[in-house]
């Protein structure tokens, strides 16, 4: 094997002669090829899910599947239904249909993940693993690696922290569009149940560097090298997943096709292939560029105002334990008990300027899914408060993991606000339930 005589080769179209056509969204043929280096997959969670999930299966052992893409309406608060494309799990009833974020993928550290990917609908999609940083062939980003057709990605996770994956051909409209998932690595026993612990539940554990916050209890410092699975790592008692979305309508009466990214071709690609016009045919090309979302959501539930207003979300939100891996209890809306560690993970799936307020003081523990002041990283970043009221401000697939824990009650919101990334100009203000009895 060697790089003039590579042992997998991905069968392309010759560009000579057709350079004209050579642009970034031309198709590429539908290949289902081997996975390189393939070793046996060691994710326990997939079975776990079969054997909790009533009518969950796990067809192939050991491996995660993701199906892409499923075109269907989604009503909006108003009524109005929109266009969406949508990530299924066809091992999960609840997932087979597709769903808005898609299904929350849970790995504990270390194992062998499988990743099988099956492309549908208008071609072509990848899977990429943002931040997980496997081998070129497995990352899964638009003609630098797999388009589908069929293929197992095969990576190892070696942070624990807050991830997602998406597709990443037409990536600006297949993102905004709805495919795409959370990813969250875990402790490398958080699915062995030996010890006793609540698999399916809660408490679990994260990773942080928190020696300077006696705060909050169950730290483990010590070595990563050691063995430990829990170096390094923090017990919390409540979860919530915010996923930040905003959604343009026009985009999604004007573009409901795969394809509509496509420009009309000019005759030197990358020169003047056109834009700013509409191509003939029936896969007419708009400007993406002009972004104006109306509707605002978060993990799936839209916030209902119009632009310019101030709404709330109702209490008591979750995430089904179908939907995030087999783990019951997931929340969107707060609700938890005086002197609870609770765990919030934000992504920003916005497209707009994001702040994100909290009524009380928090503590951001990660970014991007690296975990502040643990090692390798200790020298360069720690954790540190923010206070309440102070926004964080986010940006387009930016993750923050934050811990809350009070000794006082309180009934206030968290609040999401929405800016436009050009003029700035307030869009809307969505607040989220915060609950502490």
């Amino acid at each position: 094997m060697s790089f003039s005589n590579p042992g997998n080769k991905i069968l392309r179209r010759s560009v000579v002669g057709h350079e004209g056509e050579w642009v970034k969204s031309f198709d590429p043929p539908q290949e289902n090829p081997p996975t390189p280096e393939l070793l046996n997959p060691t994710n326990p969670v997939p079975a776990f899910v079969a054997a909790t999930i009533p009518g969950a299966t796990n067809e192939i052992p050991f491996t995660q599947r993701v199906h892409l893409m499923q075109g269907r309406d989604i009503q909006m608060w108003d009524g109005r239904k929109l266009g969406f494309f949508l990530i299924q799990n066809p091992d999960v009833p609840e997932a087979v249909d597709g769903t808005f974020p898609g299904p929350t993928i849970r790995v504990p550290r270390g194992v062998i993940f499988h990743g099988q990917v099956n492309g549908h609908g208008q071609p072509a999609h990848t899977v990429h693993w943002h931040g997980i940083e496997p081998t070129a062939m497995n990352d899964g980003v638009g003609h630098t690696s797999m388009e589908l057709g069929k293929y197992t990605y095969q990576w190892q996770p070696n942070h624990i922290g807050s991830y997602f994956y998406h597709c990443h051909r037409s990536t600006i409209q297949h993102f905004e569009y709805g495919l795409y998932g959370f990813l969250i690595i875990e402790p490398p026993d958080a699915y062995d149940p030996s010890d006793g612990k609540n698999v399916g539940g809660y408490p679990r554990r994260t990773a942080a560097n928190l020696s300077n916050y006696p705060i909050f209890p169950g730290f483990i410092g010590g070595n990563l090298e050691s063995g430990d699975p829990h170096a390094m790592t923090i017990p919390y008692d409540i979860e919530a997943l915010w996923v930040i979305d905003d959604i343009d309508s026009v985009w999604r009466e004007q573009a409901e096709h795969a394809h509509q990214t496509f420009p009309k071709h000019g005759n030197n690609p990358g020169v003047d292939d056109r834009f700013d016009e509409n191509a003939s045919g029936s896969y007419d090309f708009f400007a993406f560029h002009d972004y104006n979302p109306d509707y605002f959501v978060v993990t799936g539930v839209d916030f209902p105002g119009r632009i310019g207003s101030t709404v709330s979300i109702r209490p008591g939100l979750t995430v089904p334990a179908a939907l995030n891996s087999g783990v019951g209890g997931m929340q969107i809306s707060i609700n938890a008990r005086r002197n609870q560690t609770i765990l919030i993970r934000l992504l920003c799936a916005a497209y707009t300027k994001i702040k994100v307020t909290f009524p009380v003081d928090v503590v951001v523990i990660a970014i991007d899914g690296r975990s502040l002041g643990v090692p390798p990283f200790g020298r360069y970043n720690h954790p540190y408060t923010v206070p309440a009221g102070k926004p964080i401000e986010m940006s387009t697939a930016q993750r923050i993991d934050v811990l809350i824990r009070s000794n006082r009650p309180t009934s206030s919101f968290g609040q999401i606000e929405y800016r436009h990334h050009l003029s700035d100009a307030f869009l809307l203000n969505g607040r989220i339930p915060i609950v502490i009895k």
